[in-house]
């Protein structure tokens, strides 16, 4: 008999630099060692891809669809250097601008014929036009992580980046988006008249936070904004135009780091994902046929002078993103040396997007999610309140030849690891947390999780894509 120690553990996984998505999630971006791509958001479809010599890139950033990509290098070796911004067309091939300035660039955001640059104290902004032009500068709190927002829908004019106090936001307002230019002939009906601009905005600073921010988004139009601080408890949606909080929702309450944030694009849900693992979805109307959830002490909070806790509004629907290293290994791991990138399994993306809601190409549209992890997985998520039951789902043939079982063992009794500011092991007080936060698996008749409808990989440059 052989009892030699055999391993069981998941293949190496893809390692992704970076992954977004262009401003209406049609199509995204990904960054490997060997280069970029770009991918169809859904059906998901490799359409080109680019292999870089002599270094890595940190992100290429799409405009829109168009051939156009900003390039930023970063990793261990970088190959541009950090403190440039690439402009590559793709329809040539070749680089054919960049920006150049004293310090390392932080982050991007970019709509058509404008680029915003977040450098560590300032964010500069550019029009990007036949030739590319300076248009002004704001100075901003300390902002390592580059995060600011654009809204990007024909004619509006938002930009949010962080104020000179920290936990504040400023609103700037630029010359109104371009609408994009038509495809095909030009339409019978004369172009829709654009709408009048207001002579000045009443609103430019929102005092957020009492703590340093670390996400903002904008929907399309610019009309509200979903800010998040380094507690990463609370997500608060202002109105832009009046300045004003229209609603504080809890992604939970122990400390998280936020990765992102996303509006759907008719502006009646948002969601929030971290390092946690779990995307959460918050109803942002009433009527919209999903109900936030609340303490059962909340109504009492008229009568009683309850602490703020009590009132707040919890995510409707969420799904756990599954970790590669949930398999089972019964020897220790190889060890990698110090220099090896590590993958962030608890990172990912995610975006909105109009699929059918029965896995045929002809069936009613709805609003899913997807959502990229920096390990090479691509999940289609429907909402629960969406009608159709998880097991039917489960059962459906998938959709254009994909797997729809992401590889994740989850009968094992096993712990999860966990990131930095997470914990490895689950106390009871959380197992309490989590029921609080489930209500759907304590026997309710209403499921909260999102369900898969289809998992696909990406990101690999020998066909895996």
């Amino acid at each position: 008999m052989n009892l030699a120690r055999h391993s069981i553990s998941s293949t190496a996984p893809v390692l992704i630099f970076d992954t977004r998505f262009e401003p209406d999630c049609q199509i995204f971006t990904t960054c490997t060692q060997e280069g970029f791509a770009v991918y169809r958001t859904w059906p998901l479809k490799l359409l080109r891809k680019r292999e870089i010599t002599g270094g890595t890139l940190a992100a290429a950033v799409p405009l829109h669809t168009s051939s156009l990509l900003f390039l930023l290098g970063g990793g261990r070796s970088p190959r541009y250097p950090p403190n440039k911004v690439i402009f590559w067309d793709d329809a040539q091939g070749r680089e054919v601008a960049e920006l150049e300035f004293r310090e390392r660039v932080r982050g991007l955001a970019c709509r058509r014929g404008w680029l915003a640059v977040a450098l560590r104290r300032r964010v500069v902004v550019y029009k990007v036009e036949k030739t590319v032009s300076r248009y002004a500068e704001w100075d901003t709190c300390d902002n390592p992580k580059g995060i600011l927002a654009l809204a990007t829908e024909a004619y509006s004019t938002l930009l949010a980046i962080p104020g000179r106090q920290m936990g504040h936001v400023q609103l700037v307002h630029l010359p109104p988006c371009a609408p994009p230019q038509p495809l095909g002939p030009p339409p019978s009906t004369p172009p829709l008249r654009p709408p009048p601009q207001p002579s000045q905005h009443p609103v430019s600073i929102i005092a957020a936070h009492n703590t340093a921010l670390t996400a903002l988004a904008v929907p399309p139009s610019g009309r509200l904004l979903a800010t998040t601080s380094s507690r990463g408890t609370l997500v608060r949606v202002w109105d832009t135009h009046t300045g004003k909080v229209v609603r504080e929702l809890r992604r939970g309450t122990d400390q998280a780091q936020i990765y992102g944030l996303a509006f759907r694009p008719d502006e009646k849900e948002v969601c929030v994902w971290s390092d946690k693992g779990t995307v959460h979805i918050f109803s942002l109307v009433a009527g919209s046929g999903a109900t936030n959830r609340q303490s059962t002490f909340s109504p009492l909070t008229p009568y009683l002078p309850l602490p703020k806790y009590f009132t707040s509004e919890w995510s409707y629907a969420q799904y756990r993103i599954p970790t590669q290293s949930a398999h089972i290994s019964l020897s220790a791991p190889p060890s990698k040396p110090p220099t090896a990138d590590v993958v962030d399994e608890e990172r990912c993306t995610v975006g909105w997007i109009r699929a059918p809601a029965d896995n045929t190409e002809d069936g009613p549209e709805e609003y899913q999610l997807v959502a990229l992890t920096y390990t090479g997985g691509w999940y289609r998520l429907s909402l629960p309140t969406s009608g159709t039951a998880a097991a039917s789902t489960l059962n459906a043939p998938a959709a254009y030849g994909s797997s729809m079982y992401p590889p994740s063992v989850k009968g094992l009794s096993i712990s999860r690891p966990r990131s930095a500011s997470g914990s490895s092991f689950v106390s009871r007080t959380e197992k309490g947390k989590e029921r609080e936060r489930d209500p759907g698996k304590d026997g309710s008749k209403e499921s909260r999780e999102c369900v898969l409808r289809e998992f696909r990989r990406y990101g690999r440059w020998d066909g895996w894509g």
